[in-house]
């Protein structure tokens, strides 16, 4: 099936094309300059920058909770198969 598109609908798609990767190149920049600050900022304080990220995106989508519940169904299993260094001796 051939694709017909008349001069309005490709001006509108060139637009959209333009636009877009802008916004795109946009977002590119800024996670860049994230990227840069945090690894900044992780060294001044002597934090793993993937710490700094993970808390970022935590507090990013509110989701400490959710985050504690995973991490704790995470424990229960390790504990229960005795692995990660946080089991008890029996």
């Amino acid at each position: 099936m051939a694709l017909t598109i008349n001069q309005e609908e490709k001006a509108k798609l060139t637009r959209l094309f333009d636009e877009a990767t802008q916004v795109l190149q946009e977002s590119d920049d800024l996670r860049a300059g994230l990227r840069d600050t945090v690894k900044h900022i992780a060294e001044e304080l002597d934090i793993k920058p993937n710490v700094l990220n993970k808390a970022i995106k935590i507090a990013y989508k509110n989701s400490l909770s959710e985050e504690r519940d995973a991490f704790d169904n995470i424990e229960m299993i390790l504990d229960t198969i005795k692995r990660g260094g946080a089991h008890k001796e029996e």
